[in-house]
């Protein structure tokens, strides 16, 4: 099985599911958003984020293959890029943490190691850059899938609720927590990005 971990580009955002490149939940604030949608762009914003975000800041997201196959992705950018997150009752996200925004494995890939393999990276672009965690909006009362992670596993892999909320928690995961933060991180975000094929919770958002 070969498979490959890219950085997300304009070229390769097509390979995202769908419903993930033509969602502009995060990218906008929620009147933007609510334009875009009903002005049928939401794609177009979407690859104009993208595109800002690489040029200002770089890579802010990674798309797994396997055997050339899109299988997984995952999202991430410094709140300044996260316009919906001041939306947010527990915002701001820590200045020097990144936002977790989203990401997934598909089903018929999960367990394989895959979110290890991704978030290994990452965990180590964040922290070449100079960011000591990684913060997330829960969803305390999660139903489905959907924009924001559950915050019941968030808390379960690892993460701290650094702002609490009945609805819309702030978590953080410090990437230095421990001397083995690799190890540590990997495992808590593989489990979180669908590596444990047992929960159902962690299918693709």
């Amino acid at each position: 099985m070969g498979r490959r971990l890219v950085p997300l580009t304009l070229d390769n955002l097509r390979d995202l599911p769908g419903r993930c490149r033509s969602c502009v939940f995060w990218e906008l604030d929620p009147v933007s958003g609510e334009a875009a949608v009903k002005a049928g762009t939401p794609e177009s914003e979407k690859e104009g984020w993208i595109s800002a975000v690489l040029l200002e800041w770089g890579s802010c997201g990674r798309v797994v293959y396997v055997d050339d196959v899109p299988v997984g992705f995952v999202l991430y950018a410094p709140p300044a890029y996260v316009p919906r997150s001041t939306a947010f009752p527990t915002s701001p996200v820590s200045p020097d943490a990144v936002q977790l925004i989203t990401g997934a494995i598909i089903p018929e890939y999960q367990g394989q190691g895959l979110g290890r393999v991704m978030v290994q990276t990452v965990a180590k672009d964040l922290l070449r850059r100079g960011f000591r965690a990684i913060e997330a909006f829960g969803d305390a009362r999660w139903e489905g899938p959907g924009c924001l992670l559950p915050a019941e596993h968030l808390l379960a892999v690892g993460f701290k609720t650094v702002r609490p909320h009945p609805v819309h928690p702030r978590l953080r995961l410090e990437l230095r927590s421990t001397l083995s933060w690799k190890e540590d991180v990997e495992l808590a975000l593989d489990r979180l990005l669908g590596g444990a094929r047992k929960e159902p919770v962690l299918r693709p958002l």
